[in-house]
């Protein structure tokens, strides 16, 4: 893995993005984490880089993982056009893009936008939408543990104690929940304009749902889906709100072959 940091310009200032890669050759994805930060798809990334073969482009979110944010990025929208920037910079072209839980929301802002630059979005148990009957939980009430139950389909595999945390580890985690507060709007994970923004994206979209996710349930996944014009819904069965941490295996070929597909699509645009 590598690490870089790149320069964006956006009409608020300049912003320093820390971009971690794996992979040096195929195509390229843009990993984007969720509140967890970016531990909870490092290993996946590096898992695609090495069987696609891929280059694997992981942004932490400014605010994650001991990254500055300025005082004016303060929402998700603002965050998807940094990384359109950042795609431009890097000069990325036929991008499959992969977000996980708010990474997910802030993917489908991406996809909103439009450009040239995407081929295909994958959407892994997103927030974002307000779904009535279907609330995103409110992940900042709960305990690590608490969080976990809702989290996996086995939570006695990711048994977390937190008494086991050094001082560097909980000063990250407190970093990391402070960002997500800040990205996560007044609404709590939930913007009310973004289904008026889902229905303009014209790139190929894939919604993959875990099943046993109770954070945001399937039914909240399929509302998602049914949101973009023509997006795909697929249930991802023994898994639960981050397939790419509980069952890396199941999503891998899910993510690979929904980004081959579409990639072949828009190159004979």
């Amino acid at each position: 893995m590598t690490r870089t940091t790149h320069t964006v310009a956006l009409d608020q200032g300049t912003l320093d993005l820390t971009v971690e890669r794996h992979g040096e050759q195929g195509r390229p994805f843009l990993l984007l984490h969720g509140g967890g930060g970016p531990a909870t798809v490092t290993p996946f990334a590096a898992l695609l880089a090495e069987r696609h073969p891929a280059r694997v482009f992981t942004p932490l979110h400014p605010g994650f993982a001991g990254t500055p944010r300025p005082e004016w990025l303060t929402d998700v929208p603002t965050l998807a056009r940094a990384y359109a920037h950042l795609l431009d910079v890097l000069d990325l072209r036929d991008v499959a893009v992969v977000g996980n839980s708010i990474g997910g929301w802030i993917a489908a802002e991406l996809a909103a936008l439009g450009g040239d630059r995407i081929s295909s979005v994958t959407l892994v148990n997103a927030v974002g939408m307000a779904v009535p009957g279907h609330p995103v939980a409110d992940t900042f009430s709960l305990t690590p543990v608490e969080l976990s139950r809702l989290s996996f389909h086995d939570p006695s595999k990711f048994r977390f104690d937190p008494a086991a945390l050094t001082e560097e580890q909980r000063a990250t985690a407190a970093a990391n929940q402070a960002a997500l507060r800040v990205y996560s709007g007044p609404h709590t994970m939930a913007d009310p304009g973004l289904a008026v923004r889902l229905a303009l994206i014209e790139r190929p979209v894939l919604v993959a749902w875990g099943e046993s996710d109770r954070v945001v349930d399937a039914d909240y996944g399929r509302a998602y889906a049914e949101a973009v014009p023509g997006a795909e819904f697929r249930l991802l069965k023994g898994t639960g709100h981050m397939p790419q941490i509980e069952t890396p295996e199941m999503l891998l070929p899910v993510v690979r072959d929904f980004a081959e597909a579409h990639a072949e699509v828009q190159a004979r645009r």
